[in-house]
């Protein structure tokens, strides 16, 4: 079908306020979990003021009371199973909190906000010794408590889920948990966004960083096989992934919420050298999933045990966060979860046909709820999206004249109203068979 090469404009709904969370309401959130001694995943699960049991207990806890608030809205549950390892030879349970929002139109569709609740000291086996983790991961905790209490005074056709995971440090095991939770329950997950080392702004060489965070993203799809791997490089895909597309609506997200005032750097690989963290299992099981991490981290103040060791201080407490910056952090992850939640599916079976043509046509199956779509394009040496057009919810393809299929990359996205879906990467029909085409 074709379309005037003037952009055809939907109605769309104006951008919704960028997000206020609580400095203060933050504070008070790492604060207790810092005041539980040590969330160890291996320390005591029955003491009712000290280690990961209390701590889970209390996250609970504050999942009810916003639960309360908004009309019992969160069904709040405990996740769990039984996990061993290098660091848990003899075993432990894993629990996950986890808070779910259900969606009032596509309640399959799933939008994660998650972080870790451990803590660990220098020895990961170390179950007793305080393991403040303020920082690593009290602040991501306390933001996803915040995004629960904002998100849950709204309504949105995809499910929220909040989570707070357990086992980060002996091995990913909670978000491993909440992955094989998603497959057993048929969720279809839109978008993870994990958020581990969120509230520092002093790094370990004396900066001082308040208006950036980074967010990592996969390109090279993990769970995919060869076949998978061979055609994604075929098609120039490598930097659209479902994880990478999630990056870049990130991106969006900030630029339109610049009164958060936090710019994103979109780092181009899963996770820092030699470190990961608990949204890698979702993407072994093929979801996408982002982390976000501060711009700059300072290893004094993580895996330490609290001391002074000739005048420089170590340990991961309360007073190297700085609490105006991790409400930066809350607010993008609030306006992105609520862009997502608020979106149709994005669109499946996107193709693309110009091959031995200056035209090129791109087409993709209607999505259930959208009011209209959007296609994207750019130039293939570049990676940001530069081109669109924006056509009704009756449209399946759209013809780009003049826009040649080599030389440019192409991706669709579903809207409605003012939010869109991630964008789907466009690949190639099958090739036809030889002889047809040379």
């Amino acid at each position: 079908m074709k379309y005037p090469l003037v952009a055809l404009l939907l109605i769309a709904a104006a951008p919704a306020p960028a997000p206020n969370p609580d400095p203060a309401a933050l504070r008070a959130s790492v604060t207790t979990l810092v005041g539980f001694g040590t969330r160890h995943t291996l320390s005591t699960t029955t003491d009712p003021k000290r280690g990961i049991g209390a701590a889970r207990r209390w996250v609970a806890g504050r999942f009810e009371e916003i639960g309360a608030a908004c009309g019992h809205c969160l069904a709040i549950e405990t996740v769990g199973a039984t996990m061993s390892g290098p660091r848990a030879p003899a075993g432990v349970r894993i629990e996950d909190v986890v808070a779910v929002q259900k969606g009032t139109g596509d309640p399959d569709r799933v939008v994660i906000v998650q972080a870790h609740i451990d803590s660990r000291v220098n020895d990961v086996m170390d179950a007793t010794t305080d393991a403040p983790g303020a920082n690593d991961d009290a602040s991501g905790v306390a933001l996803v408590i915040e995004a629960a209490r904002l998100l849950s005074k709204e309504k949105f056709p995809a499910t929220i889920v909040y989570a707070a995971l357990s086992g980060e440090e002996q091995g990913l095991w909670g978000g491993k948990l909440l992955a094989d939770t998603a497959k057993a329950r048929g969720w279809k997950v839109a978008a993870v966004l994990n958020n581990d080392i969120v509230g520092n702004t002093h790094g370990i060489g004396g900066e001082h960083v308040d208006h950036v965070v980074r967010v990592f993203s996969e390109g090279i799809e993990g769970s995919a096989d060869p076949a998978g791997i061979k055609q994604q490089r075929a098609i120039g895909g490598e930097d659209d992934s479902p994880s990478r597309a999630l990056a870049k609506a990130i991106v969006a997200v900030a630029a339109e919420h610049k009164a958060i005032g936090l710019d994103v750097i979109a780092v181009r690989r899963p996770d820092r050298f030699q470190r990961g963290g608990d949204h890698i299992p979702f993407l072994e099981a093929g979801y996408p999933a982002v982390r976000f991490t501060e711009a700059t981290e300072n290893y004094d103040r993580q895996h330490q045990l609290v001391r002074t060791d000739h005048g420089r201080l170590y340990g991961d407490t309360v007073a190297f966060v700085d609490f105006p910056y991790l409400a930066k952090v809350t607010a993008l992850n609030v306006a992105t979860a609520r862009r997502l939640a608020s979106a149709p599916a994005a669109p499946t079976g996107v193709t693309i046909n110009g091959a031995l043509a200056d035209d090129t046509r791109v087409a993709w199956a209607a999505v259930p709820g959208a009011s209209g779509y959007r296609v994207r394009w750019r130039r293939a040496d570049g990676f940001a999206w530069t081109e669109q057009r924006d056509v009704p919810a009756s449209a399946t393809s759209l013809d780009l004249v003049g826009v040649n299929i080599d030389d440019h990359l192409f991706g669709v996205a579903a809207l409605n109203g003012g939010a869109e879906s991630l964008v789907t990467f466009a690949g190639v029909p099958p090739r036809p068979a030889p002889g047809a085409v040379k």
